[in-house]
Order: structure tokens, then C-alpha cells, then sequence
């Protein structure tokens, strides 16, 4: 049977490169799409809705499908009010989950981070833990959150920062081992091809780790 996917943040960096390859995979008939921008993409599986974010659950009507992802985040530099910043992190994805629990969609995979924790000092740790544990008391059948470290590759927009940090990771990586692998860098074609995996097959976690997200990947 031909399924319907939606993803919420599919102009970004991950999100777009998982709408290449939802529109690559034959058994996804249909792609909504919900963002404040176009993904200037014409196909004939895409089904695009501009919209404000801040106000999905005035969409419920639209949310018909086999499955959500949800790829939105910000970043310090990017947003650096924190309720605007709460908003975008913690709220989008809760209030995604909560629509899901809401119409009876099985299947919810969302981006977090590795480190995520509510008891954390750091805002972005804490931000993030805090979304993870409100996605999952809404008790949707399949739900998983990856929680990646640095994820590697090319934005659209600049961040300093954020670039030489990858550069120090991808030197860093053939040195973390065992243990400490999940602290390796992530190319976002492996988020992606682990986001597709869980959401066609069963997994006994949760929260995946970026270890983890790599091995799943594999499976491609």
C-alpha cells in the first residue's frame, strides 16, 4: 500500500536531503509538506502547505498519514531570543506529537541531540530533554527521537562556529572509540537513512544515540 509521509522541516539541511529520498522511494505515494518557506521542488508527490508552525494544531485536518518527521531546529546564533528559541525546539515538536496521538498517526521520528537531558545546566540540553520526554508521553505507537552528535555537511546559511568545529570532529573521529563513538560527527544522509529504516521497521528503543543512528543506517 502507497504511504503518506509528512515532514516538518524539509528546507533545512537534513530535512531537505529526506525529502529526496522519500520522493527516491517507491513506497511513499504522497509528501506533505508543512513550512514557512517553499522547497522550490515541483513532483508530483509533493503536497506543500506554507504555513506558521507556531500554530500546527490549527492544521489537524491536513495531518493524514502513515507517518511524521520532523526535522526543524535552530540554533543559539540563529535564534538568540530563548522563548523564541523554546518555541522553535521544544514547542513544534510537541505540539507535532501531540496532533499525531490526536489523529491516530503510528509512527513520529524526531531530530534531537546528543546530550539531551532536562535536569541539564545548558538551555539547548535542557530544551531538547524536555521535548523528548513531552513527545513521548503522548504514547504514539512507533516513536523514535535520534539524538546526533555534530552533524557534519554544508548549510545554506554561515555558521563559523559551527564549521570549525566539524573540522576539529572529522579529526577527532578514528580517536573516539568504543564508548565514546557516539561522540563521532554524522554526515545527515545517515540521520536520514536511519529516519526512513525506523519508520518501515521495528526498533526496541526509543532514543537512538548517534552510535546507534550510524548502525541503523547500515542496514540501508
Amino acid at each position: 500500500m502507497a504511504k503518506t509521509a509528512i515532514i516538518i522541516g524539509a528546507t533545512g539541511l537534513t530535512g531537505s536531503l529526506l525529502l529526496q529520498c522519500l520522493l527516491d522511494d517507491n513506497r511513499y505515494q504522497t509528501i506533505k509538506l508543512f513550512s514557512r518557506n517553499s522547497c522550490k521542488i515541483t513532483h508530483s508527490k509533493i503536497e506543500e502547505h506554507l504555513v506558521d508552525l507556531f500554530e500546527l494544531d490549527k492544521l489537524q485536518d491536513l495531518f493524514i498519514a502513515d507517518e511524521v518527521f520532523c526535522c526543524i531546529g535552530t540554533t543559539k546564533s540563529k535564534t538568540p531570543d530563548k522563548a523564541t528559541y523554546l518555541k522553535i525546539d521544544y514547542g513544534i515538536p510537541v505540539s507535532l506529537a501531540q496532533i499525531c496521538a490526536k489523529k491516530g498517526i503510528p509512527t513520529f521520528v524526531v531530530i534531537s541531540a546528543l546530550g539531551a537531558n532536562k535536569k541539564s545546566k545548558l538551555f539547548y540540553n535542557r530544551t531538547k530533554g524536555r521535548m523528548e520526554e513531552d513527545v513521548l508521553l503522548e504514547k504514539i505507537k512507533n516513536t523514535y527521537i535520534l539524538q546526533p552528535s555534530l552533524i557534519s555537511g554544508n548549510r545554506a546559511e554561515k555558521r563559523f562556529g559551527e564549521k570549525m568545529a566539524k573540522v576539529l570532529m572529522t579529526g577527532l573521529n578514528p580517536f573516539l572509540i568504543g564508548s565514546l563513538k557516539k561522540y563521532r560527527s554524522i554526515h545527515p544522509k545517515t540521520i536520514v537513512n536511519a529516519m526512513v529504516w525506523l519508520a518501515n521497521n521495528n526498533y526496541k528503543s526509543s532514543r537512538i544515540q548517534s552510535n546507534e543512528i550510524q548502525k541503523i543506517s547500515d542496514k540501508v
